[in-house]
């Protein structure tokens, strides 16, 4: 998991994760297009994501495309993110019932 927080850790890679997000299964010259990177640029960052095993590149003939790979992200919800959300929901709802006793009476 630490490769992924380091690669989601940049917001350039962040952005190519969100262009492939929107279109997934680019071309490095399709990315070129939609990011103010250079090529070298993205594709230093494509393979620290690559490494992350955020995206997987897959060959279509001479073509190198790149996708999406969402299971480590989920592997991070479900360990960082999922477990805490009964705990914040009993928190707010807690939080709620002490604000609502707090409430004066009407008279």
């Amino acid at each position: 998991m630490d490769e992924v927080f380091r690669a989601l850790a940049d917001p350039s890679r962040r952005a190519l994760l969100d262009q492939l997000h929107q279109n997934n299964g680019q071309t490095l010259n399709q990315l070129c297009r939609h990011l103010r990177m250079t090529r070298q640029g993205i594709t230093k960052h494509l393979g620290l994501l690559i490494k992350a095993d955020l995206v997987v590149p897959l060959w279509r003939g001479r073509e190198k495309l790149h996708y999406l790979n969402p299971a480590p992200l989920k592997q991070i919800s479900e360990r960082w993110i999922d477990k805490h959300k009964a705990a914040c929901l009993r928190a707010l709802n807690d939080l709620t019932k002490g604000l609502d006793n707090l409430k004066p009476e009407p008279n």
